[in-house]
């Protein structure tokens, strides 16, 4: 274990990043951790292909970007520049961050937490939670479990193989597109088999017109719709593999059905299934939030849980601050005078930004 930071950083995206830049330039130690392999790995996973970025200010702001680097340019570029914006930040900085490192628990209290990761254990005083509010959905079978970035870093690793993948929305489609083409600029007559519970897809067109076009060029892609996955099973070779049905005949008689499925080794299937919030998360860490119900709640659904935070962002666990996505649309603010009120919370990389500047200017004065 290294020696003692004055915080942690947990995410890449645009407040974890302000975050360790206000950090370094007043001398405060840090380190921000990222689960993916690239700074705004949430944003990369999340935003369609070639989405535009807004300079945005929500309507109760008027002040300018607190870290004018991260601000996106007035001209709207897409979502690929502005991810190159960041690196360009992050490089000309030197900025402290360890890559594809995931987040586990933390253990002890303040001042000396111990956060450990499924690389290391790191001592620190604060924590700063700024990962996004799209968590990964586990894929609930057997055997492989995670969503994945829409963007296959290892594309060449599917050549020669059959490759499944499973989900209906815009990150299923870019991996179907991407991994076809590389299949098809490699001449590899395997196929890419693209799966969805649901009979419909549904993806943006942008996102579609990509994807015909490389149908167009004789990609090889076979869609299986109403495809549902099934617990995993083990074959001859002790390899972990994933069954889908796909459709069932009518009752045959002694009630039993006859199924048209395929069975796939879990290694080659890729599963873009959706996400979810970072509620568990705040659970796991002890960190105390309340269940919307009845008239508490204008913003959040009936039944979501709001974390439970004082104005400078810290949470009801001294030295914890959550920041950005991960409290958006709402959160629970703790006034002064102890009154609880839902707060308003607009997902934007604007108030991500600022979020960064008032969790480390409360760590700065403590």
């Amino acid at each position: 274990m290294s020696a003692k930071l004055d915080m942690m950083i947990i995410g890449a995206g645009p407040g974890g990043i302000a975050a360790g830049l206000i950090a370094a330039r007043n001398s405060k130690s840090y380190l921000i951790l990222e689960k993916g392999p690239h700074v705004m790995q949430g944003i990369l996973e999340t935003y369609p292909k070639g989405k535009r970025v807004y300079p945005t200010l929500p309507k109760n702001h008027t002040l300018p970007f607190p870290v004018f680097e991260l601000k996106p340019p007035e001209e709207r570029i897409p979502v690929e520049k502005y991810i190159e914006q960041a690196e360009r930040v992050v490089a000309d900085n030197g900025l402290q961050i360890n890559h594809s490192e995931e987040f586990k628990e933390i253990t002890g209290k303040y001042p000396d937490y111990v956060v450990k990761t499924n690389k290391n254990s790191y001592l620190t005083q604060n924590l700063i939670l700024a990962f996004g509010s799209n968590i990964p959905n586990d894929l609930g079978i057997y055997g492989e479990a995670k969503t994945v970035a829409r963007n296959i870093e290892n594309g060449e690793d599917y050549i020669g193989i059959n490759v499944l993948v499973i989900g209906g929305g815009n990150a299923a489609a870019d991996v179907v597109s991407s991994l076809s083409k590389i299949k098809r600029e490699a001449e590899d007559p395997t196929y890419v088999y693209w799966a969805h519970i649901k009979e419909r897809f549904e993806i943006n067109k942008d996102t579609a017109r990509d994807l015909g076009e490389e149908i167009l060029l004789g990609g090889n892609i076979k869609i299986l719709q109403r495809a549902v996955p099934k617990i995993g099973e083990v074959d001859a070779d002790g390899i972990d593999r994933l069954y889908i049905h796909q459709a069932s005949t009518a009752n045959i008689g002694n009630d039993l059905y006859m199924y048209q499925g395929m069975s796939f080794p879990m290694k080659n299937v890729i599963a873009c299934i959706g996400t979810h919030g970072p509620s568990g998360i705040f659970e796991a860490l002890n960190l105390q939030q309340i269940t919307c119900t009845g008239n508490i709640c204008k913003i959040a659904k009936e039944g979501e849980r709001l974390l439970m935070l004082l104005q400078n962002l810290e949470t009801s666990r001294k030295g914890i601050y959550a920041i950005g996505g991960a409290i958006s649309p709402s959160y629970m603010e703790i006034g002064t005078d102890g009154i609880i009120k839902e707060t308003k919370h607009s997902n934007l990389i604007y108030t991500a930004i600022v979020d960064a500047q008032i969790a480390v200017n409360s760590i700065i004065n403590n």
